[in-house]
């Protein structure tokens, strides 16, 4: 993202974070492998998860370290409360963000999602910029970024590399746009072709006229110079 924003300025974020339960964490890991086990064991005769309150009555109020049943479920929540209605680890997303980036004022919107696997996180983020920005031009800039893998497939985890240094990046698509916002953009990439074309037809010239004048130069020179007789 810091290389989408040094092309074109990030103005806005919304980030949804879909995380495992337990990374890192041993003891969550075993939570969550104790309670899957609970209502997979507990429900015979249908299938785990399906009816309403089946799997709150297998695993009881005791759910461990996670703020809810997470076996078979997910859940919109991780950690303590924070202020405003947060969960406290979106804050924390938030601030990160802003951190890593160096934008202290960026507005970035964040909502956490634990799912009941035990490794790999995802996140689907809504990026709005300062300038328009091509989904082929942001591929081009985020393959030359250093610790990301671009994929441009369907499904990236598919082919993702488990490696902590690296990032895989895929999907990338335009966010939906009204007609007047498609036609303003089109004006402002249509504005900057023109600066372009213009600036490189000014070059061009510059160039051919120095150039004439370099060959006058020589030829005034030339003409100007005093003959040599030979005896």
């Amino acid at each position: 993202m810091g290389a989408l924003h040094a092309a074109y300025g990030l103005d806005e974020l919304v980030v949804t974070l879909q995380q495992a339960a337990a990374p890192r964490d041993a003891r969550a890991r075993r939570a969550l492998r104790h309670r899957l086990a609970l209502v997979i064991g507990s429900v015979t005769g249908s299938e785990p998860g399906v009816h309403p309150g089946d799997v709150r009555r297998a695993v009881g109020d005791n759910t461990g370290t996670f703020a809810g049943p997470l076996a078979l479920e997910v859940l919109p929540w991780w950690g303590g409360p924070a202020a405003d209605g947060w969960s406290a680890e979106e804050p924390a997303v938030r601030e990160g963000t802003r951190k890593i980036l160096d934008l202290p004022r960026l507005r970035v919107t964040a909502t956490c999602v634990r799912f009941p696997v035990v490794t790999g996180h995802s996140a689907s983020v809504h990026a709005r910029f300062a300038r328009p920005v091509t989904v082929a031009r942001a591929h081009e800039i985020l393959a030359t970024s250093p610790g990301v893998v671009l994929y441009d497939d369907p499904a990236p985890e598919r082919r993702a590399h488990r490696r902590r240094d690296r990032r895989t990046d895929g999907r990338s698509r335009r966010a939906d746009q009204t007609a007047e916002q498609n036609a303003e953009q089109t004006a402002e990439q249509t504005a900057e072709q023109t600066a372009d074309q213009t600036a490189e037809q000014t070059a061009e010239q510059t160039s051919e006229h120095t150039s004439k004048r370099a060959d006058d130069l020589i030829s005034v020179r030339k003409s100007a110079s005093p003959r040599r007789s030979t005896l």
